[in-house]
């Protein structure tokens, strides 16, 4: 049996911390669905697990992997978190890898039928023994690289250790100890660095969340959060709206959405005279218009029938960034000689209305969504619900939706948060390979754009939290009900022609999948774009 085989097989089952003390502080909120190494498991849970006249099987969730490789004494931040966070999210995941390439994902199954009936315990026991043995044998064959990588060995040992931290005082948090989470706190804040390795600096990110939401949670045995009042979507200050450029000019994720809309509505304008696009949100007020002016310049290029008209309506409460950018625009279109028509309607995307939208007779309709419906997921998807029916009876030829490819919108807040931060590490990898530790631009982009994002994740709930973001099989569920058919995007070999030449580094990947193209960082999916159609 090759290496690779064997700890694909020990590995994964990794080893549960049975602390029988922990029961008072998490009396009643562990969650079966999700289960790490880390987390500490309650006694009364233990008694149902070991009675043996409990049918007990595990609601186990989709939830993405790495294909395992040997171990080493230095792993990059994505790859550590790949290997584990994955092992230890399930300890009975059927692991596989998508056939498209690049791009890895896992399915749910009830494997722990094919287990003999052992008591819980035992099963622990077993797994142990599994893991100490992968640890020897992995020991024995990387012996003869200890001493060349033993300072990156001690690097990735700190890692395990912030990554454990992170994980306890999570658990903390979502258990109301205050006490013990303000001590774990302290001591994130020393090794969580802003300036530190890629992990150190994504860690931080997420101490600030955590500390934002334990100074929100009431004390243990009382009822109800304090709700945090948070809209990113309309940050206006200077500092957010220069993070969002530079993510824009830095990162590839928005630019791909970009290029993916753009190429789809020029495929549905094909041959027409009169156009309109509906823009929810303006892709958070990102300065300048960039996709507009790309589209305008490739309208006024485009051969066959002209374009008679070109109007853009852009949906959102920012009225006076959106009017600067329409200006903008209306100077561009002028200059290419296309009559190009502006407007603005005030409203947030819950309370928009089908009247607010002019449609006139002739023009065909897009809806362009770039990183914006995750916002009006709710918890009772009415809002969702209402807005693609608003969108729906609009008729538009096609509804590009552009998201981000990540579950953090589950029930439980150790799932979201653990999601989350394998979510975030991959980007934080990416921007590792990129940008030189010290470079400021990399800072802002950390500090006030994903930071924003990952805070309201960590710290929010109910109404204040707007960065549902969910997977695209999600999406397609979500769209399905609502009335929308997919329009499959066809366009992976001119995707990948783009990415060349955005001079993304190698890491970045694009791959086909169901219809949508996805582009990730090192296997792990960041953004999908999908289209739509009625």
């Amino acid at each position: 049996m090759n290496n690779k085989r064997f700890l694909d097989m020990v590995i994964a089952p990794s080893v549960f911390s049975l602390d029988e003390s922990y029961n008072d502080e998490c009396n009643g909120i562990f969650d079966p669905s999700f289960r790490t190494s880390f987390v500490r498991i309650p006694q009364h849970f233990l008694a149902i697990l070991d009675d043996p006249s409990v049918s007990w099987i595990p609601s186990l969730s989709d939830n993405e992997t790495g294909d395992y490789k040997r171990l080493k004494k230095s792993v990059s931040i994505g790859d550590f978190l790949d290997n584990s966070i994955s092992s230890t999210r399930s300890s009975l995941s059927r692991y596989s890898s998508s056939d498209s390439g690049g791009i890895y994902r896992t399915s749910s199954t009830n494997s722990i039928n094919s287990l003999s009936r052992l008591h819980f315990r035992d099963h622990i026991w077993t797994y142990t023994q599994r893991y100490r043995a992968a640890e020897a044998l992995e020991e024995a064959i990387s012996g003869s690289d200890q001493d060349a990588g033993n300072e990156e060995g001690e690097d990735s040992g700190d890692g395990m250790k912030l990554v454990q931290l992170l994980i306890s005082c999570a658990e903390a948090v979502a258990c109301r100890d205050k006490a013990h989470a303000t001590f774990l706190l302290s001591d994130l804040r020393a090794k969580a660095l802003v300036f530190g390795s890629s992990f150190q600096r994504v860690a931080s990110c997420f101490v600030q969340g955590l500390e934002d939401r334990l100074a929100l949670v009431q004390p243990l045995g009382t009822v109800g959060y304090v709700a945090k009042t948070m809209n990113i979507m309309d940050v206006s200050s200077d500092k957010g709206e220069e993070a969002l450029h530079l993510v824009y000019e830095n990162c590839p994720y928005i630019q791909f959405g970009h290029f993916v809309a753009n190429s789809s509505m020029l495929e549905a304008f094909e041959g027409e005279s009169f156009v309109h696009v509906v823009d929810l949100g303006m892709t958070l007020g990102l300065p300048h218009g960039h996709q507009w002016r790309r589209l305008i310049h490739s309208l006024a290029n485009r051969s066959g029938k002209p374009l008679q008209r070109l109007r853009i309506t852009a949906v959102g409460i920012c009225v006076e960034r959106f009017q600067v950018i329409g200006d903008e625009l209306e100077a561009c279109a002028h200059c290419l000689g296309i009559n190009f028509e502006f407007s603005v309607v005030k409203s947030n995307l819950e309370n928009l209305k089908p009247k607010d939208i002019k449609v006139f007779d002739g023009e065909i309709l897009v809806v362009n969504s770039i990183l914006q419906l995750h916002c009006v997921v709710k918890e009772s998807r009415g809002a969702l619900n209402s807005v693609l029916q608003i969108i729906h009876e609009l008729s538009p030829k096609v509804l590009v939706l552009v998201e981000q490819d990540s579950n953090h919108n589950g029930p439980f807040f150790l799932g979201r948060f653990m999601e989350a931060l394998h979510y975030y590490s991959a980007i934080f990898d990416s921007l590792d390979a990129m940008l030189p530790k010290y470079d400021t631009k990399r800072a802002k982009m950390e500090q006030f754009y994903f930071a924003e994002e990952i805070k309201n994740i960590v710290s929010c709930e109910g109404p204040a939290r707007l960065e549902r973001h969910e997977r695209v099989d999600q999406w397609r569920r979500r769209m399905s009900r609502a009335g929308f058919q997919a329009a499959p995007i066809k366009m992976i070999a001119q995707a990948k022609e783009w990415l060349g030449k955005t001079n993304a580094f190698e890491g970045y990947t694009i791959v086909e999948e169901k219809g949508c193209l996805v582009l990730g960082w090192k296997s792990k999916p960041i953004i999908a774009a999908s289209c739509w159609k009625c």
